[in-house]
């Protein structure tokens, strides 16, 4: 009898994408305390998720090199990409990364940017970093799938689509391969969708 029955149908990215709004990730930010070593620096990194979108494995190898003061510049190697991406440094970013590199990392040879905050001042893991981001969202009770760096990497999508990106600018600000890896976020424009929905098709409908 069980192999007569027939599960609905599921549709290639039917969901929406499982991330925190732009609400959240602002609440994120506002509850960080600029008096305390860790979220000084999980500023900085929350910014490079949130704002710049980028991986996990991304921020995990992020190194001193890869920032142009000069030219308020970042440069990224983009994990699918293979290749270096140009950003700009916002003065915002550019204020966290400073605070966090002048009063907080440890003097080492190391050159990935983002350590451990204890002896031996390791780089941080992507797992670590996973870690700090899932429990910051769950500690602000974020309601959302997946709780992640991914997830604030759709939250900014989510963002650029509401500020009217293209999905081809957005696919390039994430560092997709391919325009139809963006093609979800175009379904977070829910305003969009209504006014789609309710479109006179006259005869066609």
């Amino acid at each position: 009898m069980a192999e007569t029955i027939q599960g609905p149908r599921i549709y290639a990215q039917e969901t929406l994408p499982a991330g925190p709004t732009w609400a959240d990730a602002e609440r994120l930010f506002a509850g960080l305390d600029v008096n305390r070593s860790t979220d000084v620096r999980d500023r900085a990194i929350l910014m490079l998720f949130a704002i710049y979108g980028l991986r996990g494995s991304e921020v995990a190898k992020f190194r001193l090199d890869d920032i142009d003061w000069e030219y308020d510049q970042l440069r990224i190697p983009r994990a699918k990409r293979r290749e270096v991406q140009v950003y700009p440094l916002l003065p915002s970013v550019g204020r966290a990364l400073t605070d966090y590199l002048l009063s907080v990392r440890r003097s080492t040879s190391r050159r990935e940017i983002f350590l451990t905050l204890v002896s031996p001042y390791c780089p941080l893991s992507r797992s670590g970093l996973y870690d700090m981001v899932a429990a910051r969202l769950k500690s602000l009770n974020v309601q959302c799938a997946h709780h992640g760096p991914d997830s604030l990497r759709h939250a900014c999508a989510a963002r650029l689509v509401a500020q009217g990106w293209s999905l081809n600018e957005i696919g390039d600000h994430l560092g997709h391969r391919s325009t139809s890896a963006s093609r979800v976020y175009a379904k977070v424009d829910l305003l969009g969708l209504r006014e789609a929905a309710a479109f006179d098709l006259g005869e066609l409908s």
